[in-house]
């Protein structure tokens, strides 16, 4: 059976932390705004809804922008509420890229600052200009003067952008720099170990996987990982004992299905392997890792058959 590493792509983890405190900290950095500063505790002034993960469920349409210069007003002369522009803007960018880079550059145009080049960047992201969002994104935390948190996210951005760009050095260097901006954070460790796996470096994936556990024991996603990287290494025994532990916190997990099928064939379990593979195409059919199980199984019943 050809062993698969598989590198998974996860919602970033920071983007929450985007969405919500750089338009904030936009409208405190106006002081002709009409909305009020508010601090982190407070509630948002006449924004949309927002659940907890940050991503905006359904988001109100912002002031249409118009011909004018660097005051943030249309052509009406009305004021753009920058944290509803932005909500809006890259919740376009996110589901309709095309139509979120034409708005990031009106409102660029009317001095949308820092908050229109992000959601630029994100738009060439779902545009799959992966090495332009990266560079975008890696010119913005440079220069921004907002808080070390948000210039670690745009980094870990530029960095997932780089990988899809098949560039993981590139990538590596991004998310090493948002860690010397928060040093130690699970989120960045975890990419950057995804980094360090496709350029095939996984000893030093593995250190960052094992410093993210011990700061976050129940990250499902990172026990995957590291089970995987194990493996890699043919340390099957502790690639079993974090698939175990991954399973105990989410039975209903396809990636831990997935591996744990990995192991169990190159342990000799094809009884074992093959329940665990099945479970991956019942939990998520037509998906990547539905087509990874199934071609799994068929190599195996080839072996089997032979």
């Amino acid at each position: 059976m050809t062993s698969v590493f598989r590198v998974p792509f996860p919602v970033l983890g920071l983007m929450a932390a985007l969405l919500l405190a750089l338009p904030a900290q936009a409208q405190q950095s106006d002081p002709d705004s009409s909305v009020a500063p508010t601090d982190s505790s407070a509630a948002p002034v006449d924004g949309p809804a927002v659940p907890p993960d940050g991503v905006p469920s359904a988001p109100a349409p912002a002031a249409k922008p118009g011909k004018t210069g660097k005051t943030g007003k249309t052509d009406s002369g009305e004021r753009i509420d920058e944290a509803r522009q932005y909500l809006h803007c890259i919740s376009l960018a996110r589901q309709k890229p095309e139509d979120g880079w034409e708005e990031a550059l009106a409102w660029t145009s009317l001095g949308g600052g820092e908050p229109a080049e992000h959601c630029a960047a994100v738009a060439l992201f779902g545009l799959k200009s992966y090495a332009e969002s990266a560079t975008r994104l890696q010119d913005l935390a440079q220069k921004s003067h907002r808080s070390n948190l948000l210039r670690a996210g745009m980094l870990d951005q530029a960095g997932q952008a780089w990988l899809l760009d098949h560039q993981p050095e590139k990538a590596y260097a991004a998310i090493t720099t948002a860690l010397q901006l928060v040093p130690g954070a699970p989120d960045l460790l975890v990419d950057r170990a995804q980094a360090l796996a496709e350029a095939k470096n996984y000893r030093d994936a593995l250190k960052d996987l094992d410093q993210a556990l011990a700061a976050d024991p129940n990250r499902v996603d990172a026990l995957v990982f590291r089970a995987s990287a194990r493996r890699i290494l043919n340390n099957l025994d502790g690639a079993a004992a974090d698939i175990a532990s991954a399973l105990a916190l989410d039975h209903l997990d396809p990636d831990a299905w997935l591996e744990d099928g990995m192991v169990k064939r190159l342990r000799g379990d094809k009884t074992g392997a093959r329940k665990a593979w099945m479970q991956v195409l019942t939990l998520a059919p037509k998906t990547p890792d539905a087509v990874t199980a199934q071609r799994n199984l068929e190599l195996m019943d080839v072996e089997t058959n032979k």
